[in-house]
C-alpha cells in the first residue's frame, strides 16, 4: 500500500537549518508528483513546496522561497525539505502528500519547532 513517512524534525533555534526526509513505498515513486505541507496551531494549511517528475520543476510558497529547497533521489524513493534561515514563524507540523490513482496519500507528519 502507498505509504509516506516523514522524518527530520525538532527544536531549533531561529536562524538554524533543518532537513526533512519523506520516504515513500507502495508506488512508482518517480512517476508521481510530491508536496511538502504544513499546520500551525488554528491556522489553515499552507503548501511549502512541491517538485515534479522531472526535478527541475519545483514550486514554493511565497513565505518561503529563497529558504527552502526541495530536492528528490528516485533511487531512494525519498524527497527532501532542506530548510534555511528558519522563523518562528515556520513552527509547524509538515507533512507530505502525494496523489496516486485519484486518491491522496499523506505521512503523519514531522513537528519543526523554532524557538530560541
Amino acid at each position: 500500500q502507498v505509504q509516506l513517512v516523514e522524518s527530520g524534525g525538532g527544536l531549533v533555534q531561529p536562524g538554524g537549518s533543518l532537513r526533512l526526509s519523506c520516504a515513500a513505498s507502495g508506488f512508482t515513486f518517480s512517476h508521481f508528483i510530491i508536496t511538502w505541507y504544513r499546520q500551525a496551531p488554528g491556522k489553515e494549511r499552507d503548501v511549502v513546496a512541491s517538485i515534479g517528475l522531472d526535478a527541475n520543476i519545483t514550486y514554493y510558497g511565497d513565505s518561503v522561497k529563497g529558504r527552502f529547497t526541495i530536492s528528490r533521489d528516485n533511487a531512494k524513493n525519498t524527497v527532501y525539505l532542506r530548510m534555511n534561515s528558519l522563523k518562528p514563524e515556520d513552527t509547524a507540523m509538515y507533512h507530505c502528500m502525494t496523489q496516486v490513482g485519484g486518491r491522496g496519500y499523506w505521512g503523519q507528519g514531522t513537528q519543526v519547532t523554532v524557538s530560541s
